[in-house]
């Protein structure tokens, strides 16, 4: 149970690598720049269409032709290159394990494994997120309407980090009528907050990256409780009503007041200490504010996200989200941030007036379910496919270092190598982000690839985590693995042979990584979960996917989104994009995405359908007439398997999401689920 850290056991061996891809790598760049300008995306097409004569299209006129000749020029050297860069690749390590170490100060202290802890009677909840990110170079990710690879790169791995790191608020309401928990989400209530980098893609705004909110105001137009029009709302004040509903006269401060800021009004009746005359609270409604738990030892630090190695590196605190009650905001012009009693500061004193959450629950569905225009808060595990741009994987996970400790990347070989028979110009495109400590992990590459998809060293990624200690000093761990499978339609049984190899290679990494290293006398393992991740290139509607669809794939592992073969929930959503759109207004930015993906006629219209003409026409372009049924090809899946566990523990999920934070960076939703692990054990 060696994590490599290296791609070489030597580092002869990997002088030898980075000397051969320099000779390889100018023949590599002239060829990708060369196909890049001879392959439009739908935005140059129509930025050329406007303006024929215009910089652009000289720039490719001209760079084509020269792209060429420097194509010619450099092959002698890149061919020198590879007859010293292929050879090494059989002996190539099949990932990268990345850690980002914590400063001096948490290393002296001994919280070097912060968040890991005794693991509570009552259990945990964990959260999980696929994407595919299509990371490809960039003359390949063209033909899927994609460009600028190293850019989306950088901005995939900043809008994840930023959606992940921001506080978790939820309301909890309370009634003799509804005894149902609505949820109201981060992107939700307090989208005016302006926390993440997906609110820069929103035209006509002043941008602003991870920095504090707009200190300029506005009419306070909605309320945080209830939608516009609601009658009896406190927080909507009568047509030409100057007096606060809230604040009635008095001589008490309201500093702490969540409308007005510090000394504009007395005697706030939020903070009355009758808590039933509270009017934003009721029927015993209640806000709450969850974010990663500080180590208890750890100082008071900055809000948002660390780089690595500053203020700690990335959150290693607590994987748990925390319940406590949102008792006092800050009222003030400045930043937004959360205080060290994990409640929300520095409010400005509009931001709050926002829609209501969507957070639902269908018929007698036992967890929420959304379309989220951002990553779940207190993200735990993300697994992320195609990335195959060998620069963009440096990139990308630069950024997630920023909050995610424990990273695998650079999965796959090239070349030849073992069952894997045909050349591998790419490696598998899988990475793996976590917050626990990694323990073990594996590689498998499918040998079966066909046509272009051969070209690929796609597989699966197997890890073990470390997620907690027992009282009786027993580790707590989960399985998470993340795979991507065969692409071509039409070839149901290569997909289904790579699920049975899944199967097969998920049961003998969990057995080989239980055992013990020889000598060693440890306590056997308690499993918590076991998860799979990833695009499954099939969806549970197409007639032409029944064999997929009927695999024991679904025995063994849990679909959230199925009622069983050939049938999903009527709330699950289709996570592949229709290419054609992804620069339409429309869909330009996390917020116009989200609300189009709830309209059903946005739907028709922006995702792939399943091909079956008994459910759905095949055709999936733009302006299509005829009618469709269903909610598009759900090709993006999180499995879980509750067999395994201790006996008396159960998993239930909390909540389900499709996200639409990578709007305009890649041609699918992301998908994310939010598991509770309970012990059946009662709190002491």
């Amino acid at each position: 149970m060696v994590l490599h850290i290296t791609p070489y056991s030597s580092a002869c061996l990997h002088f030898l690598d980075g000397l051969s891809w320099s000779l390889v790598f100018p023949c590599y760049w002239f060829l990708d720049r060369l196909l890049a300008s001879c392959v439009a995306t739908s935005l140059e097409k129509r930025q050329r269409s406007q303006d024929p004569c215009s910089f652009l299209t000289l720039c490719v006129l001209i760079a084509a032709p020269l792209y060429l000749l420097l194509l010619l020029a450099s092959l002698p050297f890149a061919l020198l290159g590879f007859i010293i860069w292929a050879p090494l690749q059989a002996i190539r390590q099949p990932y990268l394990y990345t850690y980002c170490r914590p400063d001096k100060h948490q290393a002296e202290q001994g919280q070097a494994g912060a968040g890991i802890g005794e693991w509570r009677p009552q259990g945990r909840s964990f959260c999980f997120c696929s994407a595919n990110v299509c990371l490809l170079p960039d003359s390949l990710a063209r033909f899927n309407n994609l460009s600028d690879t190293h850019r989306r790169a950088r901005e995939v791995g900043k809008r994840i980090r930023n959606g992940a790191s921001r506080p978790q608020i939820k309301i909890y309401i309370d009634s003799p009528t509804n005894t149902s928990i609505s949820a109201a989400s981060f992107s939700s209530l307090a989208t005016g907050f302006r926390r993440t980098s997906s609110l820069d893609q929103r035209p006509d705004q002043t941008h602003t990256t991870n920095g504090p909110a707009d200190t300029e105001t506005e009419p306070a137009t909605e309320c945080p409780i209830h939608p516009s029009g609601a009658t009896d709302c406190p927080v909507h004040p009568s047509v030409n009503d100057q007096e606060c509903p809230l604040h009635q006269g008095g001589a008490k401060s309201s500093s702490d007041c969540p409308i007005h800021t510090s000394g504009e009004a007395p005697d706030c009746p939020v903070h009355s200490t009758v808590a039933q005359n509270c009017p934003l609270h009721t029927s015993g409604v209640q806000i709450s504010i969850s974010a990663p738990e500080p180590d208890p030892q750890e100082e008071e630090a900055e809000t948002g996200n660390h780089r690595p190695g500053e203020h700690g590196g990335a959150d290693t605190g607590s994987m748990t989200a925390s319940r406590e009650s949102l008792a006092r905001y800050h009222g003030s012009d400045g930043g937004i941030g959360i205080s060290s009693n994990n409640t929300l500061s520095h409010v400005p004193r509009t931001s709050i007036f926002k829609r209501p959450g969507r957070k639902r629950r269908h018929g007698d569905e036992t967890f929420d379910h959304e379309i989220s225009a951002f990553f779940p808060a207190n993200l735990d595990f993300l697994a992320l496919q195609e990335v195959f741009d060998h620069g963009s994987t440096t990139r990308l996970r630069r950024q997630l270092h920023r909050y995610f400790p424990y990273v695998l990347s650079d999965v796959g070989r090239y070349g030849w190598k073992g069952c894997c028979s045909r050349f591998k110009f790419l490696n598998s495109g899988l990475m793996l982000a976590s917050r626990y400590p990694i323990l073990d992990a594996r590689y498998e590459c499918y040998p079966n690839g066909r046509g272009e998809d051969a070209l690929a060293a796609k597989g699966a990624l197997f890890a073990k985590v470390h997620v907690g200690t027992s009282h009786q000093e027993q580790r707590v761990v989960g399985y998470v693995t993340c795979t991507h499978l065969h692409a071509i339609e039409g070839d149901a049984s290569v997909r289904c042979e790579q699920l049975d190899r899944l199967l097969q290679w998920g049961a003998e990494f969990r057995q080989s990584s239980s055992i013990p290293l020889e000598g060693e006398k440890v306590l056997e393992d308690l499993v918590a979960f076991d998860v799979i991740l990833g695009d499954l290139n099939f969806d549970n509607c197409s007639s032409e996917d029944k064999l997929e669809q009927q695999h024991a794939l679904f025995t063994q592992y849990k679909d959230p989104c199925r009622l069983g073969p050939g049938e999903d929930k009527p709330w699950a959503l289709g996570t592949l994009l229709d290419p054609s759109g992804l620069y339409d207004e429309d869909v330009s930015s996390p917020e116009s995405l989200q609300k189009l993906m709830e309209n059903e006629e946005g739907r028709k219209e922006y995702l792939v359908f399943p091909p079956s003409k008994s459910q759905c026409p095949a055709s999936s372009q733009k302006g299509r007439k005829i009618p469709l049924k269903g909610n598009g090809r759900r090709i993006d899946y999180i499995l879980y398997s509750d067999e395994g566990l201790q006996q008396d523990w159960k998993l239930e999920i909390e909540e389900f999401s499709f996200v639409t934070q990578l709007a305009g960076l890649t041609d699918h939703l992301s998908v994310a689920m939010r598991l509770a692990v309970s012990t059946g054990e009662e709190e002491p």
